[in-house]
């Protein structure tokens, strides 16, 4: 008994070592591998064990099975064995039944050990962008190392070859698409999650009545003689994290290089800034532009607004905040606030699908304009799990934390996006910009200021 047990170790691990030669493509012969149901059913074993040691890799030490993965992956078992026994066939050989299994099974710990490098790799930043790309090359390895199998089995034999790779094809497709081995271990349960806050709470509700007045009176004086920018951040989509997580950077970004600290005011829809900022609606924005134009120096200072949320296609900015019924902003009613204001010279940035739809409406000689998209397409990165949109990710986390040029910080976003469209096979979202006749000379005169101060690129991000 012991020694076939110890048969049985050595063949795993020669089959294992071969197999892992066979899938890099290395010099490896087909009697290096050990074929028998024995060994292939230890291989199977080996194979499991692999996969139950990635899932913890991957996700820490396990609660409990999910039965049904486990299910799934012992499915495989049969099919791919089915599959061996037509391919025989074809090449009328029985004995290729366990020796296709074998070779196939042989370079799972191989892919495993790999597939689990590149979760944690495609995980990060620099490589999220291709973490499509590297899908798909894994999968073309995997067939790939099939097709060798195959070829050192029974050499190329058109048309059976043919006709057995196409087999394969279909079994790796139903391996990666149908009946994909998914974790085996399930997540722990976590607590259950107390309730987010509500506007409709009472003691918030009563906060919020007071909060944007505060938060206007703490607004640092205008400085004569200097050329102020007055900032406003506005992220009045409330279901999700991204837009509230995104002005937090901005703003910072604002702060600290373009000296808007003391004159800076955000407006969130958020269940976690009930508390600390106003909400985002339309009625807060008009009396914050209001006030800011009432207590600065029209023909000196600047207002620089910001607005990410979601757009539609009739052009409206997405208001959202449960159970508040909120009103949309359009082109007309945004144009109305700021003519109304009298504030002259004015900066605006939306990060919004079809958000180009506000620049006829808003465009003057004193007014820069700087839209994500243009009026007839979407812009990308509003998902439910980015902290980011890619336009703003470009235009002030990238471009602005290197110029102070609001003009040549849109050339260069607006390049960098269309290569990430491009590169993601998206359709392009065309940024726009429109800078009025005088404005660009009040632009250069800021940019001037800024670069005088020199002031300190920020390097660590933070919240609201």
């Amino acid at each position: 008994m012991r020694s076939a047990v110890a048969l049985l170790g050595a063949g795993v691990r020669a089959n294992i070592i071969a197999g892992t030669r066979l899938a890099l493509f290395l010099k490896v012969s087909p009697l290096e591998f050990r074929v028998s149901g024995g060994h292939y059913a230890t291989l199977v074993g080996a194979s499991l064990l692999f996969w139950a040691g990635g899932g913890i890799v991957r996700g820490g030490i396990p609660e409990e099975i999910d039965i049904r993965a486990l299910t799934v992956a012992l499915a495989q078992v049969p099919l791919l064995l089915f599959a061996c026994l037509l391919a025989a066939q074809v090449f009328e050989r029985r004995s290729l039944v366990l020796a296709f299994a074998v070779l196939f099974t042989a370079s799972d710990p191989l892919f495993e050990v790999v597939g689990t490098a590149l979760r944690f790799a495609v995980g990060t930043e620099s490589f999220a962008d291709w973490a499509g790309a590297v899908n798909w090359l894994y999968i073309g390895w995997g067939f790939a190392a099939m097709i060798r199998a195959q070829w050192l089995l029974t050499g190329w034999r058109a048309p059976r070859s043919l006709a057995v790779s196409a087999l394969f094809a279909v079994l790796l497709g139903a391996f990666v698409f149908l009946l994909p081995r998914n974790e085996l271990w399930a997540p722990p349960r976590s607590e259950p999650e107390e309730a987010q806050p509500s506007v409709a709470r009472e003691d918030l509700f009563h906060l919020q009545a007071g909060l944007l007045e505060l938060r206007l009176s703490e607004l640092q004086p205008e400085r004569p003689g200097v050329e102020d920018l007055y900032f406003i951040g506005v992220a009045p989509y409330g279901l999700q994290d991204t837009f509230a997580s995104e002005l937090g950077v901005v703003k910072r970004i604002m702060d600290e290089r373009f000296d808007t600290a003391g004159r800076s005011l955000v407006l969130v829809n958020h269940p976690a800034t009930l508390q600390e900022q106003p909400l985002a609606t339309a009625t807060n924005l008009r009396s914050a532009i209001e006030r800011i134009g009432a207590g600065i120096n029209t023909e000196e200072d600047v207002l620089f607004l910001f607005i990410t949320t979601h757009g539609t296609e009739e052009h409206e900015l997405v208001f959202e905040l449960p159970p508040l019924q909120l009103r949309q902003l359009t082109p007309t009613a945004l144009a109305r606030v700021l003519n109304d204001s009298g504030i002259k010279w004015k900066v605006v940035v939306i990060s919004a699908c079809f958000s180009g739809g506000f620049i006829e409406p808003l465009k003057d000689d004193y007014t820069l304009i700087v839209t994500a998209a243009d009026d007839s397409h979407q812009s990308f990165g509003c998902e439910y799990d980015s902290d980011f949109t890619w336009f703003s990710k470009a235009y002030f986390d990238q471009a602005l934390r290197s110029t102070f040029s609001f003009t040549e910080a849109f050339g260069r976003a607006r390049a960098a996006i269309v290569e990430r469209e491009k590169g993601r096979g998206l359709g392009l979202s065309n940024p726009q910009m429109f800078v009025g006749a005088a404005m660009k000379g009040k632009l250069e005169s800021l940019a001037r200021r800024f670069e005088a101060q020199g002031r300190a690129q920020p390097s660590i991000r933070a919240g609201l």
